[in-house]
């Protein structure tokens, strides 16, 4: 005889803001990203990702989307600045990452998150500094805030599991 199925929920607690409902922090990160997407290398799907990443320092590190000929070997913006924040500063915590997109002659009207790759990199962020990151996914038309990258990725695979 089988046990009965069970069922497990999740569920993930997403904020929408306005622009200016913002802190003056959150502005500047997503300003930041908003920026990034102009120098993002995209001439392929003319996608422009542009993601900003705030230290504990409170330094600002911008990464974009660097495509390629042959796709798998291009790179998202999370990654390209997370990538340069623990190489230039492998002691700072990451504490807010702001994610923005360009396509056809303007800012998204759809909230851009990370991809699944983009989410897992960031989660090992969160997971070695002991610490959420708060995610900003920019919009024309409002912006998705999750307090912790975990939120985005509840069933993730981690270090815990390599033990």
């Amino acid at each position: 005889m089988h046990e009965a199925m069970r069922e497990i929920n999740l569920t993930t607690k997403i904020a929408v803001y306005l622009l200016e409902e913002c802190s003056e922090m959150e502005k500047k990160l997503i300003d930041a990203a908003k920026s990034a997407t102009t120098k993002a290398y995209a001439p392929y799907s003319g996608f422009r990702v542009g993601a900003a990443i705030l230290l504990e320092n409170g330094e600002i590190v911008v990464g974009n989307n660097q495509e390629n000929a042959a796709y798998p070997s291009g790179l998202c913006a999370e990654r390209t600045a997370l990538f340069f924040a623990n190489a230039t500063h492998p002691d700072q915590k990451v504490e807010a990452v702001a994610v923005a997109a360009w396509h056809n002659g303007t800012f998204t009207h759809d909230v851009i998150t990370p991809c699944g790759a983009c989410r897992q990199v960031l989660l090992e962020a969160e997971n070695r500094f002991q610490s959420p990151v708060k995610v900003l996914m920019y919009s024309e038309d409002g912006i998705y805030v999750v307090t912790a990258i975990k939120d985005l990725l509840p069933l993730s695979f981690g270090d815990e599991m390599l033990k």
